[in-house]
């Protein structure tokens, strides 16, 4: 397949906000590809290169874009064709990599035409953006393959991999959904969950339900077959070999069969609360010298759910006979602290989850999930029987600039270049967001900060430090890219606050509680 004609369907994808017309792009498309191709639509389309991480940023990018590189007049790019320029862009190391990494993505611009010029740098940028592509592009392979999206999910869930299954499908059709099966060994999609504004709404939607601690660590699957034990991400990555105080904690469970669903955690040992994510991210990311970071940054899994266990598949049975499996697999101190909420119309019971929920502060965690207690694991979904609770913080930033957008944003500024005020009077960078803008938003930022551009390189335009707006956010990380040396995590837009001078925007000294 010509990536001409990915490009021109990423293209249409994005440019409409109908989810029918979206399934039915999708639907053409892979019924046109061949089914070892499929992976690759699904990965483009989505924004991901299969290589992961290739070392080609904006010091490489900005020579390449349109007009720099005029555009072939005909394509000719196959999929395959990139994906080996890609494979051989991720291969580059050592002296001269760099050179030899700016002659490559040259030598692919320079080959495409102007529509793939545009998708290929959106790529290699991480700019492709088109909503829920992964639910839609299952939805697209479900029908362009005549097998029901239900059954095609659950493959999906089982395997793991959409890529995966969907070649299988496209080839063989309806009857290679049967192979796929809950495998102990194999990792599965994790369940994830909606959001709700307090503890007594979810109870309210939910019924009878546990309300559990929302720890803010590393999700894991961790699958023990014997005295093997293997721990993935969430995104399914094999993490074992980084976790040894996992596997050896799993291989003291009395069982030899199982899977279970939970967080790794690290507590500060003086004051027994838990240390920031990045630093677990930091130390369960490190590849290098594991029992030096083991004995630096201690960590400890915390379970809430089991898939398995001792041959039986769990993930369709109800919320409570699951953790039932696990209260006799795994030790009171290994799971999360629960409320159980049988009677939702019993205020009292209302009124100790909320107190559960404030503790579960107070102790330094996130938030609380609120589950339903007949639900089933619905693997590889946001499940409306699994609420989260967590509490929102909000800033009042100074807009100091925006980038153009792409797709259904196209002509749009979209992401914002958000700064908190300096104790001089300058504005300091805390990070971006795109996400919670209306349309209706984006058509009225746009006109306002055209008033105040002072450039526009074509793709971010800077403007007079005078919008400020209401940025909902998660918590603070740390960032060596801005000079605050933090950043927003999870930032979303409001509302604008055109009634507010920017001279009344948050300062960095409130942001980071520092001096």
């Amino acid at each position: 397949m010509l990536l001409a004609r990915l490009a021109d369907v990423s293209h249409q994808v994005a440019a409409t906000s109908a989810r029918s017309r979206k399934i039915g792009l999708l639907a053409e498309l892979f019924g046109e590809a061949a089914p070892e191709e499929s992976p690759l639509v699904i990965a483009y389309l989505s924004g991901r290169l299969p290589q992961g991480r290739i070392g080609v940023g904006w010091s490489v990018l900005k020579h390449v874009i349109p007009p720099a590189v005029m555009p072939a007049e005909q394509p000719t790019l196959t999929l395959a064709g990139t994906d080996e320029a890609m494979t051989a862009l991720a291969a580059l190391t050592g002296a001269g990599s760099q050179a030899e990494r700016s002659r490559l993505v040259h030598d692919l611009i320079a080959a495409a035409t102007l529509p793939e010029q545009e998708f290929l740098i959106r790529l290699l940028s991480g700019e492709v953006r088109q909503g829920a592509l992964d639910a839609i592009a299952l939805e697209g392979v479900a029908r362009a393959a005549t097998v029901p999206s239900d059954q095609l999910r659950r493959a999906v869930m089982l395997e793991g991999s959409l890529p995966r299954v969907a070649r299988a499908v496209l080839a063989d059709g309806p009857a290679a959904l049967e192979t796929f099966a809950l495998r102990v060994g194999s990792p599965v999609q994790p369940m994830l969950a909606h959001t709700a504004g307090s503890v007594t709404e979810a109870v309210a939607s939910l019924g009878p339900c546990v309300v559990e601690e929302k720890l803010d660590g590393i999700r894991v699957q961790v699958h023990r077959r014997g005295d093997e034990v293997r721990v993935f991400t969430r995104s399914l990555d094999d993490i074992t070999s980084r976790l040894p105080e996992v596997v050896a904690h799993a291989g003291e469970l009395s069982g030899d069969l199982f899977i279970l669903d939970g967080e790794v955690i690290a507590l500060d040992p003086a004051t027994g609360r838990p240390i920031p994510f990045q630093d677990i991210a930091s130390r369960v990311g490190s590849r290098v010298d594991v029992v030096t970071a083991s004995a630096a940054t201690p960590v400890s899994p915390v379970f809430f759910d089991v898939l398995a266990v001792d041959g039986e598949v769990l993930i369709d049975h109800p919320g409570q006979e699951r953790h039932a499996a696990l209260a006799r697999l795994v030790p009171e101190a290994s799971r999360v602290r629960r409320c159980v909420v049988d009677d939702p119309g019993s205020a009292a019971q209302i009124e100790a989850a909320e107190r559960f929920f404030t503790d579960t502060l107070a102790r330094g965690h996130e938030g609380v999930l609120v589950k339903a207690l007949e639900a089933p694991y619905v693997a590889g979904r946001r499940g409306r029987t699994w609420l989260k609770v967590k509490p929102v913080h909000t800033l009042d930033l100074v807009v100091l600039a925006a980038e153009w957008g792409h797709g259904r944003r196209t002509g749009l500024l979209s992401n914002l270049h958000l700064g908190a005020r300096a104790a001089d009077g300058t504005f300091v960078m805390l990070g971006k967001t795109f996400k919670g803008l209306t349309d209706e938003m984006l058509g009225w930022q746009t006109e306002k900060l055209r008033e105040l551009a002072e450039t526009d390189d074509g793709f971010t335009v800077r403007v007079r430090p005078e919008l400020v707006v209401e940025i909902a956010y998660d918590g603070l990380q740390r960032s060596t890219r801005y000079p605050a040396g933090v950043t927003l995590r999870f930032a979303r837009v409001v509302r604008h606050r055109p009634d507010k001078p920017a001279a009344e925007a948050d300062t960095v000294q409130r942001v980071t509680g520092g001096p």
